[in-house]
């Protein structure tokens, strides 16, 4: 990426997700940061294990809870500690089911559970909130950085045509609204930060895998697939994209 140097620092949040731990191997081989943080709640994975093995310090692996509000805080401590800069920060995480708490798509509105609901908010919404409460701080400097969160088409209202998913939908467009929230609030206070949501259109990962069958041919995207688009679009954007919603491809999507 030729917009982060050797003196460049990114935190990827959801390391040991499909797409995360694919961007976190191509910041490593495609960018001279100095060091990516993989914050994820596995940071000893076989694959971040490697990557650090392979990387030395350049790699980070690096424990957080995400639903867990001191966990976030005490990541963020830890980057402050060791360098009170973040020239990248990518939210790399999310929730669309999870059969052992019963959360499914609903395609009925009397398929709502209100602990599935909570739940999803608290994943898609709630923990990206508060990863930039605390993290603002260190992206707020005197050169470019980038908040980016990986939402989804799903939550654009505009282009909402098949209705249900109600949990996954609606708990992603609240994330768009704190990305674009966040993005008005930096042009006062941040000038230098780029808020961005990302959707990495399908990609084969343990969240799309139940729905894989249904993708058009050529339309299901591997996770390096995916994390290279994104990080392309990334690295390109200005100031006049911040709080903008994009596409894989870079196309805007409607809110």
């Amino acid at each position: 990426m030729e917009t982060l140097d050797h003196d460049s620092n990114v935190l990827v949040v959801g390391a040991s997700g499909g797409i995360g731990a694919a961007l976190v191997e191509q910041l490593l081989a495609g960018s001279s940061a100095r060091r990516v943080w993989a914050a994820t709640r596995t940071p000893d994975s076989p694959r971040l294990t490697a990557l650090r093995e392979a990387y030395g310090e350049r790699c980070m692996p690096l424990a957080v809870d995400i639903l867990d509000e001191a966990s976030i805080a005490a990541m963020a401590a830890t980057l402050r500690a060791d360098q009170p800069r973040l020239h990248l920060l990518i939210n790399a995480f999310g929730l669309l089911h999870d059969e052992a708490q019963g959360i499914w798509p609903e395609k009925r509105v009397e398929s709502i559970s209100a602990e599935g609901m909570l739940t999803s908010y608290r994943v898609n919404t709630l923990a990206p909130a508060l990863i930039a409460r605390e993290c603002l701080g260190l992206l707020n400097h005197s050169q470019r950085a980038v908040f980016a969160s990986l939402s989804a088409r799903v939550g654009s209202i505009g282009d909402n045509r098949l209705g249900g998913w109600y949990a996954y939908r609606t708990s992603k467009a609240a994330q768009n609204m704190l990305t674009r929230d966040l993005a008005i609030e930096c042009t006062r206070r941040a000038r230098r930060v780029i808020c961005l949501a990302l959707h990495p259109g399908t990609t084969r990962t343990d969240l799309s895998e139940p729905f894989q069958a249904r993708v058009p041919e050529g339309k299901l995207f591997t996770p390096a697939f995916a994390a290279g688009k994104l990080l392309t679009r990334i690295d390109a954007a200005t100031t006049a994209d911040n709080g903008g919603f994009y596409a894989w491809d870079g196309s805007p999507i409607p809110w």
